[in-house]
């Protein structure tokens, strides 16, 4: 089975991860959560053994796309190499970062990832301490999406970001009755992935909200939806 869920954040909103466990005693790590962006676990080497063993004790695989509260010079650290067809940081056998602009074939189905976002705290943060560039995708990552997708015929079943969009900033609930979020580079860049890519469904986390803003686009923070 595949489930995904919206941000972490270390071990500040893992809650969700332990109860659905225990309502889930069947999983194993042949089961799969995505985590829509910041993870956070991969902050600090202070932290890290115990933030990692968290995750790895959880009875299923956890995979996660990057968001802008990520530790990019460690996250970027690790060796990057090759699963289920797509680019990966193995942070762990079970705890696994999905690259940007890749496509993965999990449980029969195609998953499309491209994590980042703009951090609207930035001026309380320190560069290489709390904050880092890297959250806003490259023009890189951005051609190696394209021509991952391309070789798909710009089509696949599921889109997993961290943020999203420009469009989808005019809907219910990211946008309420008087009050629209104003787009910034990350919603810009996203908006190649609404105009040119056929997708069954878009998830996507960010905004610690919950909800369906069409039937074939969902923003999540508690809420685990199965997606398989």
């Amino acid at each position: 089975m595949l489930f995904i869920t919206g941000d972490t954040h270390g071990l500040s909103d893992v809650d969700k991860l332990h109860r659905f466990a225990g309502e889930n005693p069947h999983l194993t790590k042949d089961d799969y959560m995505i985590i829509a962006g910041d993870f956070g676990a991969v902050w600090s080497i202070l932290t890290l053994t115990e933030m990692l063993r968290f995750y790895s004790d959880l009875p299923f695989t956890v995979l996660f796309v990057d968001g802008n509260h990520e530790n990019f010079d460690l996250l970027n650290a690790y060796p990057v190499t090759i699963w289920h067809g797509g680019s990966v940081h193995m942070v762990k056998p079970d705890v696994i970062h999905l690259m940007r602009g890749q496509i993965f074939e999990i449980c029969g189905k195609t998953v499309f990832t491209f994590g980042g976002g703009t951090s609207i705290d930035r001026h309380m943060r320190r560069e290489g301490i709390s904050w880092w560039k890297e959250e806003i995708p490259s023009r890189a990552e951005l051609e190696t999406a394209i021509a991952n997708l391309a070789q798909r015929g710009n089509t696949v079943d599921y889109i997993v970001t961290h943020s999203c969009d420009e469009k989808a900033l005019y809907y219910p609930p990211l946008r309420s009755a008087n009050k629209a979020m104003r787009a910034l580079p990350d919603n810009l860049i996203l908006n190649y992935f609404e105009e040119n890519v056929t997708y069954r469904h878009w998830y996507f986390g960010h905004y610690h909200l919950d909800g369906a803003l069409t039937d074939k686009k969902s923003v999540l923070y508690h809420t685990i939806e199965t997606v398989v």
